[in-house]
């Protein structure tokens, strides 16, 4: 009888690799021969043209933490985190808690109104806020200059550039992230909040120490999601806008990467920044399970 129990899961083992097996194929043909690829490339001199490639060890590496505008481009993705962590993560929150527990009427409007710029290319919002935010002829600059503001050239000025390169990602990403809260957060029992409510319980502590820790699954998901953005998002208003400029104040990790290997040539370092950018995420993952995961509450 063991004996064919045993050999009954041994069947079913090998059935489920056999069903696993095509999912596996694809991610060793896009994900990890990619992968392994770029990190072999990080040890070699190469420029995508000459036939042979020179092996060079960790120069890459070196030449790559020995250019000042790398710490440069790793603080501009630092700040892009903190800002799409504020914009994208934090805002709809709040916003989906206000929906959910304090406008009663009007939802549906709400929901579509700001999800509707998620189904609309980043090229397309790219280029409308260029537009919408030029600082000479704008919409929004001749509003200011009617109150007496000047706007800045933020995309010619360290700093700003960064905030408004983030205002465009921000409407492209606010959407999906403000419907995914507007789920988590209604699934937040009414009847807790309804008891804190007659407790008179204020809305801000409603808000932090009931609906944000009985939502905290889907806000960690998000929270991720945000990350990701901050690094692969805004690639595209970077690209389209600014180019990385000026001298490097708008580029990122992943524009570095990009800007490495089609606009320099130089595929061992853009490899090497991939590399880099990979280890980071890693990082933040093993952050995310070390720090963040054990307080998550998944029963809604």
């Amino acid at each position: 009888m063991q004996e064919q129990r045993r050999l009954s899961a041994g069947r079913q083992n090998i059935l489920g690799y056999l069903f696993l097996a095509p999912s596996l194929l694809v991610f060793a043909v896009f994900m990890f021969y990619p992968l392994f690829y770029t990190l072999y490339l990080s040890f070699f001199d190469w420029n995508m043209i000459k036939p042979v490639k020179r092996f060079v060890g960790l120069q890459n590496y070196i030449t790559l933490f020995q250019d000042p505008n790398t710490w440069k481009i790793l603080s501009n993705t630092f700040w892009y985190i903190v800002i799409l962590l504020v914009f994208n993560c934090l805002m709809p929150y709040i916003l989906s808690f206000v929906l959910s527990y304090v406008i009663r009427k009007g939802k549906n409007f709400y929901r579509a109104v700001f999800f509707l710029p998620s189904l609309i290319s980043l090229v397309v919002g790219s280029i409308l806020y260029t537009w919408i935010l030029n600082p000479v002829s704008g919409p929004l600059a001749i509003i200011l200059r009617n109150f007496g503001i000047q706007m800045p050239f933020w995309s010619k000025t360290d700093g700003w550039v960064i905030a408004g390169l983030c205002i465009i990602t921000t409407w492209k990403a606010f959407g999906y992230n403000f419907i995914v809260l507007l789920g988590g957060v209604g699934g937040v029992s009414k009847e807790v909040i309804e008891a804190a409510k007659l407790d008179d319980v204020p809305l801000r502590k409603i808000f932090w120490d009931i609906v944000v820790p009985m939502s905290s699954s889907t806000g960690v998901y998000v929270f991720i999601i945000t990350i990701v953005q901050g690094l692969q998002y805004v690639f595209t208003p970077v690209n389209v806008v600014t180019q990385g400029g000026p001298n490097y104040a708008s580029s990122n990790l992943i524009y570095l990467s990009y800007h490495e290997a089609f606009t320099l040539y130089r595929t061992g370092t853009s490899s090497a920044a991939s590399v880099l950018t990979m280890l980071l995420f890693v990082v933040l993952l093993v952050l995310e399970f070390r720090f963040v995961e054990r307080g998550i509450y998944y029963e809604n």
